[in-house]
Protein backbone atom coordinates (compact mmCIF):
# COMPACT_ATOMS: atom_id res chain seq x y z
CA UNK A 1 0.00 0.00 0.00
CA UNK A 2 1.03 3.66 -0.22
CA UNK A 3 0.14 6.34 2.32
CA UNK A 4 -0.32 9.55 1.53
CA UNK A 5 -0.34 12.12 4.44
CA UNK A 6 -2.22 14.97 4.30
CA UNK A 7 -4.50 17.87 6.15
CA UNK A 8 -1.65 17.86 8.87
CA UNK A 9 0.52 15.77 10.70
CA UNK A 10 -1.90 13.66 12.03
CA UNK A 11 -4.41 12.03 9.11
CA UNK A 12 -3.13 9.72 6.13
CA UNK A 13 -4.19 7.87 3.06
CA UNK A 14 -4.30 4.61 2.31
CA UNK A 15 -3.74 4.39 -1.29
CA UNK A 16 -5.65 1.90 -3.12
CA UNK A 17 -6.05 3.31 -6.49
CA UNK A 18 -4.97 6.28 -8.42
CA UNK A 19 -7.24 8.08 -10.84
CA UNK A 20 -5.20 9.32 -13.58
CA UNK A 21 -6.78 12.13 -16.42
CA UNK A 22 -6.09 14.73 -19.00
CA UNK A 23 -7.46 18.09 -19.82
CA UNK A 24 -7.87 20.51 -22.37
CA UNK A 25 -8.50 24.14 -21.86
CA UNK A 26 -9.36 26.75 -24.45
CA UNK A 27 -7.47 29.69 -22.98
CA UNK A 28 -4.64 30.24 -19.75
CA UNK A 29 -6.03 29.03 -16.67
CA UNK A 30 -3.94 28.32 -13.40
CA UNK A 31 -3.85 25.25 -10.95
CA UNK A 32 -6.08 26.81 -8.68
CA UNK A 33 -8.81 26.81 -11.17
CA UNK A 34 -8.52 23.83 -12.41
CA UNK A 35 -9.04 22.57 -8.55
CA UNK A 36 -11.77 24.50 -7.88
CA UNK A 37 -13.40 23.41 -11.02
CA UNK A 38 -12.34 19.57 -9.98
CA UNK A 39 -14.28 20.48 -6.71
CA UNK A 40 -17.46 22.77 -8.12
CA UNK A 41 -18.78 20.96 -10.77
CA UNK A 42 -18.72 17.55 -8.92
CA UNK A 43 -20.57 19.01 -5.67
CA UNK A 44 -23.83 17.83 -5.56
CA UNK A 45 -23.96 15.07 -8.03
CA UNK A 46 -24.14 11.67 -5.51
CA UNK A 47 -24.57 13.35 -2.06
CA UNK A 48 -22.32 13.72 0.76
CA UNK A 49 -20.63 9.66 0.85
CA UNK A 50 -19.10 10.62 -3.03
CA UNK A 51 -18.55 14.75 -2.41
CA UNK A 52 -14.85 15.07 -3.30
CA UNK A 53 -14.66 18.06 -0.23
CA UNK A 54 -15.88 15.31 2.49
CA UNK A 55 -13.93 12.21 1.18
CA UNK A 56 -11.33 15.26 1.21
CA UNK A 57 -11.84 15.66 5.22
CA UNK A 58 -12.47 11.99 6.01
CA UNK A 59 -9.19 10.77 4.42
CA UNK A 60 -10.63 8.81 1.75
CA UNK A 61 -9.24 10.45 -1.18
CA UNK A 62 -5.81 12.13 -0.91
CA UNK A 63 -4.49 15.44 -2.25
CA UNK A 64 -5.04 16.43 -5.82
CA UNK A 65 -2.28 16.57 -7.82
CA UNK A 66 -2.71 19.51 -10.91
CA UNK A 67 0.75 19.24 -13.36
CA UNK A 68 -0.20 21.62 -16.56
CA UNK A 69 1.34 23.93 -19.15
CA UNK A 70 -0.02 27.07 -21.25
CA UNK A 71 0.39 27.36 -24.49
CA UNK A 72 -0.79 29.49 -27.67
CA UNK A 73 -3.66 29.92 -25.59
CA UNK A 74 -4.41 26.70 -24.50
CA UNK A 75 -3.61 24.79 -21.20
CA UNK A 76 -3.26 21.13 -21.47
CA UNK A 77 -2.14 19.03 -18.44
CA UNK A 78 -3.39 15.89 -16.34
CA UNK A 79 -5.21 15.62 -12.61
CA UNK A 80 -4.40 12.66 -10.53
CA UNK A 81 -6.21 11.57 -7.46
CA UNK A 82 -5.30 9.15 -4.84
CA UNK A 83 -8.40 7.48 -3.44
CA UNK A 84 -8.77 4.89 -1.00
CA UNK A 85 -12.59 3.84 -2.21
CA UNK A 86 -13.70 0.58 -3.51
CA UNK A 87 -13.83 0.08 -7.24
CA UNK A 88 -17.13 1.59 -7.77
CA UNK A 89 -16.88 4.72 -6.23
CA UNK A 90 -13.65 4.92 -7.55
CA UNK A 91 -14.69 4.24 -11.19
CA UNK A 92 -17.56 6.89 -10.15
CA UNK A 93 -15.65 9.69 -9.21
CA UNK A 94 -13.21 9.01 -12.89
CA UNK A 95 -16.16 9.37 -14.52
CA UNK A 96 -17.59 12.41 -13.01
CA UNK A 97 -14.57 14.41 -13.91
CA UNK A 98 -15.34 13.88 -17.47
CA UNK A 99 -18.57 15.77 -16.94
CA UNK A 100 -16.72 19.05 -16.14
CA UNK A 101 -16.85 21.14 -18.86
CA UNK A 102 -15.43 24.71 -18.02
CA UNK A 103 -12.63 25.87 -16.44
CA UNK A 104 -13.60 29.38 -15.06
CA UNK A 105 -14.31 31.45 -17.91
CA UNK A 106 -12.93 28.71 -20.44
CA UNK A 107 -14.09 25.43 -21.96
CA UNK A 108 -12.80 22.89 -20.82
CA UNK A 109 -12.27 18.80 -21.93
CA UNK A 110 -11.20 16.23 -19.32
CA UNK A 111 -10.54 12.83 -20.50
CA UNK A 112 -9.97 9.70 -18.19
CA UNK A 113 -6.31 7.95 -19.05
CA UNK A 114 -6.39 5.05 -16.60
CA UNK A 115 -7.13 4.10 -13.18
CA UNK A 116 -3.48 2.69 -11.61
CA UNK A 117 -4.15 -0.03 -8.99
CA UNK A 118 -1.22 0.70 -6.58
CA UNK A 119 -1.82 -2.48 -4.82
CA UNK A 120 -0.54 -4.79 -8.14
CA UNK A 121 3.30 -4.68 -6.82
CA UNK A 122 2.16 -5.69 -3.44
CA UNK A 123 -0.04 -8.38 -4.66
CA UNK A 124 2.84 -10.00 -6.78
CA UNK A 125 4.97 -9.92 -3.63
CA UNK A 126 2.43 -11.87 -1.36
CA UNK A 127 1.80 -14.26 -4.11
CA UNK A 128 5.89 -15.05 -4.08
CA UNK A 129 6.09 -15.09 -0.45
CA UNK A 130 2.73 -17.40 -0.42
CA UNK A 131 4.81 -19.56 -2.48
CA UNK A 132 7.20 -19.98 -0.25
CA UNK A 133 5.43 -20.50 2.89
CA UNK A 134 2.84 -23.06 1.42
CA UNK A 135 6.39 -25.07 0.59
CA UNK A 136 7.89 -24.96 4.24
CA UNK A 137 4.39 -25.39 5.32
CA UNK A 138 4.07 -28.62 3.08
CA UNK A 139 7.39 -30.02 4.67
CA UNK A 140 6.14 -29.84 8.43
CA UNK A 141 3.78 -31.38 10.02
CA UNK A 142 0.35 -30.68 9.16
CA UNK A 143 -2.81 -30.54 11.28
CA UNK A 144 -4.73 -33.95 11.31
CA UNK A 145 -8.08 -34.84 9.63
CA UNK A 146 -9.75 -35.11 13.60
CA UNK A 147 -8.35 -31.36 14.51
CA UNK A 148 -9.82 -29.44 11.56
CA UNK A 149 -13.16 -30.95 11.28
CA UNK A 150 -13.22 -29.80 15.11
CA UNK A 151 -11.87 -26.34 14.24
CA UNK A 152 -14.63 -25.53 11.53
CA UNK A 153 -17.38 -26.85 13.77
CA UNK A 154 -16.53 -24.59 16.64
CA UNK A 155 -16.74 -21.77 14.14
CA UNK A 156 -19.61 -23.16 13.08
CA UNK A 157 -21.42 -23.03 16.19
CA UNK A 158 -20.42 -19.54 17.14
CA UNK A 159 -22.25 -18.32 14.31
CA UNK A 160 -25.47 -20.32 14.94
CA UNK A 161 -28.74 -18.75 14.64
CA UNK A 162 -30.11 -19.32 18.07
CA UNK A 163 -33.43 -18.17 19.78
CA UNK A 164 -33.44 -15.97 23.10
CA UNK A 165 -36.37 -15.33 25.73
CA UNK A 166 -40.00 -16.95 25.96
CA UNK A 167 -40.95 -15.58 23.07
CA UNK A 168 -37.94 -17.57 20.97
CA UNK A 169 -36.35 -14.66 19.55
CA UNK A 170 -33.62 -15.06 16.23
CA UNK A 171 -30.05 -14.02 17.93
CA UNK A 172 -26.72 -14.71 17.55
CA UNK A 173 -24.85 -16.64 20.08
CA UNK A 174 -23.85 -13.58 22.07
CA UNK A 175 -27.14 -11.83 22.40
CA UNK A 176 -27.01 -13.27 26.16
CA UNK A 177 -23.75 -12.53 27.12
CA UNK A 178 -22.79 -9.05 25.64
CA UNK A 179 -23.36 -5.84 27.45
CA UNK A 180 -24.33 -3.85 24.61
CA UNK A 181 -26.35 -5.48 22.12
CA UNK A 182 -27.83 -4.87 18.48
CA UNK A 183 -31.87 -5.21 17.76
CA UNK A 184 -32.88 -5.41 14.29
CA UNK A 185 -36.16 -6.17 12.83
CA UNK A 186 -36.11 -9.40 11.62
CA UNK A 187 -34.12 -13.29 11.11
CA UNK A 188 -33.14 -12.40 7.57
CA UNK A 189 -31.68 -9.36 9.45
CA UNK A 190 -29.41 -11.62 12.07
CA UNK A 191 -28.40 -13.77 9.26
CA UNK A 192 -26.75 -10.62 7.86
CA UNK A 193 -25.12 -9.54 11.02
CA UNK A 194 -23.61 -13.11 11.95
CA UNK A 195 -21.83 -13.13 8.14
CA UNK A 196 -20.15 -10.05 8.96
CA UNK A 197 -18.71 -11.01 12.43
CA UNK A 198 -21.82 -9.31 14.52
CA UNK A 199 -22.89 -11.93 17.36
CA UNK A 200 -24.86 -9.94 19.95
CA UNK A 201 -27.78 -9.20 17.60
CA UNK A 202 -31.35 -10.37 18.27
CA UNK A 203 -34.52 -9.85 16.06
CA UNK A 204 -37.48 -8.14 16.85
CA UNK A 205 -39.84 -10.32 14.83
CA UNK A 206 -42.59 -8.15 14.11
CA UNK A 207 -44.28 -4.90 14.70
CA UNK A 208 -45.03 -5.08 18.10
CA UNK A 209 -42.35 -4.61 20.84
CA UNK A 210 -41.77 -8.33 22.46
CA UNK A 211 -41.57 -8.18 26.33
CA UNK A 212 -37.42 -9.17 25.94
CA UNK A 213 -36.54 -6.51 24.34
CA UNK A 214 -37.71 -4.09 26.54
CA UNK A 215 -36.00 -6.07 29.40
CA UNK A 216 -32.99 -5.78 27.42
CA UNK A 217 -32.90 -2.29 26.66
CA UNK A 218 -32.98 -1.74 30.60
CA UNK A 219 -30.35 -4.36 31.55
CA UNK A 220 -28.19 -3.49 28.23
CA UNK A 221 -26.98 -0.49 26.30
CA UNK A 222 -29.18 -1.36 23.18
CA UNK A 223 -28.81 -0.10 18.78
CA UNK A 224 -31.57 -0.22 17.63
CA UNK A 225 -30.50 -1.41 13.71
CA UNK A 226 -33.56 -0.67 11.10
CA UNK A 227 -34.74 -0.82 7.83
CA UNK A 228 -34.29 2.37 5.63
CA UNK A 229 -37.76 2.53 5.08
CA UNK A 230 -41.59 3.56 6.33
CA UNK A 231 -41.37 0.16 8.23
CA UNK A 232 -38.42 1.29 9.76
CA UNK A 233 -39.44 4.29 10.69
CA UNK A 234 -43.11 2.73 12.29
CA UNK A 235 -40.72 0.40 14.14
CA UNK A 236 -38.81 3.66 15.36
CA UNK A 237 -42.01 5.18 17.06
CA UNK A 238 -43.02 2.21 18.62
CA UNK A 239 -39.28 1.97 20.44
CA UNK A 240 -39.47 5.37 21.65
CA UNK A 241 -42.43 4.71 23.34
CA UNK A 242 -41.40 1.47 25.32
CA UNK A 243 -37.89 0.91 25.56
CA UNK A 244 -34.98 2.74 26.55
CA UNK A 245 -32.99 2.11 23.62
CA UNK A 246 -29.82 4.02 23.61
CA UNK A 247 -28.87 4.12 19.84
CA UNK A 248 -30.51 4.35 16.55
CA UNK A 249 -28.20 3.48 12.86
CA UNK A 250 -30.46 3.36 9.98
CA UNK A 251 -29.81 1.22 6.44
CA UNK A 252 -29.54 3.49 3.94
CA UNK A 253 -32.60 5.63 2.37
CA UNK A 254 -34.63 2.80 0.74
CA UNK A 255 -32.20 0.12 1.85
CA UNK A 256 -33.38 -3.21 4.19
CA UNK A 257 -30.73 -4.94 6.81
CA UNK A 258 -30.81 -8.02 5.51
CA UNK A 259 -29.82 -6.55 1.53
CA UNK A 260 -26.76 -4.53 3.07
CA UNK A 261 -23.09 -5.32 2.55
CA UNK A 262 -20.74 -6.08 5.48
CA UNK A 263 -19.00 -2.21 4.34
CA UNK A 264 -22.65 -0.79 4.67
CA UNK A 265 -23.48 -2.79 7.86
CA UNK A 266 -20.15 -1.33 9.83
CA UNK A 267 -20.86 2.27 8.00
CA UNK A 268 -24.11 2.22 9.31
CA UNK A 269 -23.03 1.31 12.92
CA UNK A 270 -20.14 3.93 12.84
CA UNK A 271 -22.93 6.58 12.30
CA UNK A 272 -25.39 5.26 14.94
CA UNK A 273 -27.31 8.24 16.59
CA UNK A 274 -28.16 8.92 20.15
CA UNK A 275 -32.08 8.61 21.15
CA UNK A 276 -31.61 11.98 22.12
CA UNK A 277 -30.74 13.31 18.86
CA UNK A 278 -33.07 11.38 17.32
CA UNK A 279 -35.73 12.40 19.10
CA UNK A 280 -35.05 16.37 18.37
CA UNK A 281 -34.99 15.71 14.31
CA UNK A 282 -37.94 14.01 14.77
CA UNK A 283 -39.62 17.09 16.93
CA UNK A 284 -37.46 19.59 14.71
CA UNK A 285 -39.76 17.78 11.43
CA UNK A 286 -43.01 17.49 13.07
CA UNK A 287 -42.96 21.60 14.10
CA UNK A 288 -41.99 22.43 10.63
CA UNK A 289 -44.55 20.96 8.29
CA UNK A 290 -45.52 22.10 5.24
CA UNK A 291 -44.44 25.03 3.89
CA UNK A 292 -46.52 27.02 1.90
CA UNK A 293 -44.70 27.99 -2.08
CA UNK A 294 -45.24 30.10 -5.09
CA UNK A 295 -46.83 27.82 -7.62
CA UNK A 296 -43.71 28.59 -10.30
CA UNK A 297 -41.55 27.01 -7.52
CA UNK A 298 -43.58 24.03 -6.58
CA UNK A 299 -43.96 23.32 -10.77
CA UNK A 300 -40.36 23.91 -11.04
CA UNK A 301 -40.35 21.16 -8.23
CA UNK A 302 -42.39 18.35 -10.29
CA UNK A 303 -40.00 19.46 -13.77
CA UNK A 304 -36.91 19.27 -12.01
CA UNK A 305 -36.79 15.61 -10.52
CA UNK A 306 -34.48 13.52 -12.23
CA UNK A 307 -32.66 15.56 -13.89
CA UNK A 308 -29.82 16.96 -11.72
CA UNK A 309 -30.32 20.34 -12.80
CA UNK A 310 -30.91 23.67 -10.63
CA UNK A 311 -33.77 26.77 -11.29
CA UNK A 312 -33.06 30.21 -9.63
CA UNK A 313 -35.50 32.71 -8.90
CA UNK A 314 -35.92 36.23 -8.16
CA UNK A 315 -37.38 38.26 -5.22
CA UNK A 316 -40.78 38.59 -7.79
CA UNK A 317 -40.40 34.59 -8.32
CA UNK A 318 -39.13 35.00 -11.86
CA UNK A 319 -37.45 32.33 -12.70
CA UNK A 320 -33.81 33.93 -14.19
CA UNK A 321 -32.07 30.59 -15.31
CA UNK A 322 -31.69 27.30 -15.27
CA UNK A 323 -28.70 25.56 -15.28
CA UNK A 324 -26.66 21.69 -14.14
CA UNK A 325 -26.07 20.88 -10.67
CA UNK A 326 -22.80 20.64 -11.28
CA UNK A 327 -22.18 24.38 -11.98
CA UNK A 328 -24.77 25.68 -9.41
CA UNK A 329 -21.92 26.13 -6.76
CA UNK A 330 -20.02 28.55 -9.04
CA UNK A 331 -22.68 30.37 -10.75
CA UNK A 332 -23.98 31.11 -7.29
CA UNK A 333 -21.00 32.90 -6.45
CA UNK A 334 -21.01 35.16 -9.69
CA UNK A 335 -24.72 35.78 -9.78
CA UNK A 336 -26.63 39.06 -8.52
CA UNK A 337 -30.22 38.79 -7.31
CA UNK A 338 -30.98 35.65 -6.29
CA UNK A 339 -33.83 34.82 -3.89
CA UNK A 340 -34.84 30.96 -4.24
CA UNK A 341 -32.83 28.34 -5.23
CA UNK A 342 -34.36 24.91 -6.32
CA UNK A 343 -32.49 21.97 -7.61
CA UNK A 344 -32.36 18.41 -7.96
CA UNK A 345 -29.46 17.55 -5.72
CA UNK A 346 -27.95 17.50 -2.07
CA UNK A 347 -27.91 20.53 -0.14
CA UNK A 348 -24.29 20.60 1.07
CA UNK A 349 -22.94 22.81 3.60
CA UNK A 350 -20.64 24.76 0.94
CA UNK A 351 -24.07 25.83 -0.77
CA UNK A 352 -25.09 26.99 2.28
CA UNK A 353 -22.34 28.95 3.10
CA UNK A 354 -22.80 30.08 -0.27
CA UNK A 355 -26.62 31.19 0.09
CA UNK A 356 -25.46 32.99 3.68
CA UNK A 357 -23.25 35.02 1.79
CA UNK A 358 -24.85 36.03 -1.08
CA UNK A 359 -28.13 36.44 0.66
CA UNK A 360 -30.17 34.08 -0.75
CA UNK A 361 -33.52 33.15 1.41
CA UNK A 362 -34.19 29.77 0.11
CA UNK A 363 -32.71 26.61 -0.54
CA UNK A 364 -35.43 23.70 -1.86
CA UNK A 365 -33.30 20.26 -3.16
CA UNK A 366 -34.51 16.80 -3.29
CA UNK A 367 -32.15 15.90 -0.09
CA UNK A 368 -30.02 17.41 2.86
CA UNK A 369 -26.86 16.32 3.68
CA UNK A 370 -26.79 15.24 7.47
CA UNK A 371 -24.06 17.80 8.43
CA UNK A 372 -25.41 21.10 7.54
CA UNK A 373 -25.25 23.95 10.20
CA UNK A 374 -28.27 25.90 9.10
CA UNK A 375 -27.34 29.87 9.49
CA UNK A 376 -30.04 32.86 10.18
CA UNK A 377 -31.44 33.94 6.94
CA UNK A 378 -31.31 30.78 4.68
CA UNK A 379 -34.15 28.75 4.65
CA UNK A 380 -33.39 24.93 4.16
CA UNK A 381 -36.04 22.81 2.66
CA UNK A 382 -36.58 19.47 0.66
CA UNK A 383 -38.75 18.97 -2.06
CA UNK A 384 -41.45 17.32 0.39
CA UNK A 385 -41.86 20.23 2.57
CA UNK A 386 -43.20 22.49 -0.16
CA UNK A 387 -46.35 22.50 -0.62
CA UNK A 388 -48.15 24.92 -3.47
Amino acid sequence: MIEVRMMGPSQTVTVKYVIHAQFEIEGVVERPDVIGAVFGQTEGLFGPELDLRELQKSGRIGRIEIDLQSKQDKTTGTILIPTSLDRVSSAIIAASLETINRVGPCAAKITLEKIEDVRDSRRKAIIERSKEILRDWTIETLPTTEEVFREVSETLRLARVEKYGPEELTAGPDAESAKEIIIVEGRADVINLLKSGIQNVIALEGAKVPQTIINLSKEKEVTAFLDGDRGGDLILKELLQVTNVKFIARAPEGKEVEDLTSKEIMTALQERESMEKVKAKMMMKKKRGKVLFPKPIVDSIYGLKGTLEAVLFNGKVEQMERLPVSQLAERLQQVQGVDTVVFDGVITQRLVDIASERGIKHLVAARVSDVIKEPLGVHILTFADVEG
